[in-house]
């Protein structure tokens, strides 16, 4: 389904750059944008995680870059798209293989009892059953 905004237009889907108080850069977060008005805003889907990580981050961070495809599972499957590697490969081709490794992992995880890894990769897991732009 594709999102319209206000003005009519097709949101597109991007990945921006945000800065944090100033010290703080956080990449590869996924925006949607409108060419004609200029209007962006964050995609719903991973604005919970976004905020999650602002208030680890606290009111005076220090100064340093963050990758937000690290924490953001969203984030992470629209950079893999983006790559130029990966041009050729269909979106369920890559979703697929990202599924394959975390199932992968998580064995490992379970193997080792690694209980906060096990979250972990269940909460990635979970972050791509859900549907870009719902909440």
């Amino acid at each position: 389904m594709l999102n319209k905004c206000a003005c009519g237009n097709i949101l597109d889907i991007r990945l921006r750059t945000l800065i944090y108080s100033r010290t703080v850069e956080i990449d590869n977060v996924p925006i949607y944008s409108c060419d004609a008005c200029f209007h962006s805003e964050i995609i719903p889907s991973v604005k919970s995680q976004l905020n999650e990580l602002l208030k680890k981050l606290g009111s005076n961070p220090i100064e340093r870059k963050l990758n937000f495809n690290d924490i953001c599972e969203w984030a992470n499957l629209i950079t893999l798209a983006t790559d130029k590697q990966l041009a050729h490969l269909p979106i369920q081709a890559i979703l697929s293989e990202r599924i394959d490794q975390l199932l992968d992992l998580l064995l490992l995880a379970r193997s080792l009892d690694d209980e906060q890894w096990i979250a972990d990769l269940r909460s990635r897991l979970s972050q791509i059953t859900n549907p870009v732009g719902t909440a």
